[in-house]
């Protein structure tokens, strides 16, 4: 390791950015950072002229539900690396995180040492995950997750984009009118959009989407005993 490097660290949170930046600097001091505080700011840093080594995602960021964030960047940009860095510690996250095409998690919770020992194994390419975190046993339900987070894998940039806003409940008028296109070609993104997921209508194809949100999956547990 040369010591150099790009990060951008996508978070809205100063005191977890400039912690991130020192585990940075103690692992590799000659590495470089930029901050972006929303999705939208990332996507514009990416299309920039810097080109970057690795992305730190935090999950929570304004503006966005569940994966959303994720799955827009993981799109957008395929071969970048992406290590989702979040408070959400629960081991079916990281499942979700995984599946997603997340090149790895670290917990918001470990020490700067470990940080840094973790961002510099993330840049020698390896995954990184918490220490003794092991997959969720409910193999039908891992199933079902990895065949949505296909399907969803399926989806250009923009029609994620209308998925997003159909999510938010804005009809195809609104949606033409935040992305600036017409809007018979928001109904034709809407029409492939429930091709590829596979659904009949907009409200199935909502009900799919919701399946990736933090609290559906965090309240599976509470419905199966219930």
């Amino acid at each position: 390791m040369s010591g150099a490097g790009n990060f951008l660290i996508v978070d809205d949170h100063p005191l977890f950015i400039e912690a991130l930046q020192r585990a940075i600097k103690s692992a590799m001091p000659q590495a470089t950072t930029v901050e972006a505080s929303s999705i939208e700011t990332a996507k514009a840093e990416l299309q920039g002229r810097t080109r970057f080594d690795l992305v730190l995602l935090d999950l929570s960021m304004p503006g966005t539900r569940g994966f959303d964030g994720l799955l827009e960047l993981r799109g957008l940009y395929p071969k970048m690396p992406i290590v989702v860095v979040s408070a959400l510690e629960d081991p079916r996250i990281i499942q979700e995180v995984m599946s997603y095409g997340a090149a790895g998690f670290i917990a918001k919770s470990v020490s700067r040492e470990d940080l840094a020992g973790a961002l510099k194994l993330a840049m020698e390419g390896s995954v990184v995950l918490p220490k003794g975190y092991t997959p969720g046993d409910r193999v039908k339900t891992a199933a079902a997750k990895n065949d949505l987070a296909h399907r969803l894998q399926t989806l250009t940039p923009k029609q994620l984009s209308v998925l997003k806003m159909l999510r938010q409940g804005l009809l195809n008028k609104q949606i033409a009118h935040e992305l600036k296109i017409e809007e018979t070609t928001v109904k034709a993104h809407v029409s492939e959009i429930l091709r590829k997921l596979n659904v009949a209508s907009r409200t199935q194809a909502v009900i799919e989407a919701q399946k990736i949100d933090f609290d559906t999956i965090l309240d599976g547990d509470e419905d199966e005993q219930g």
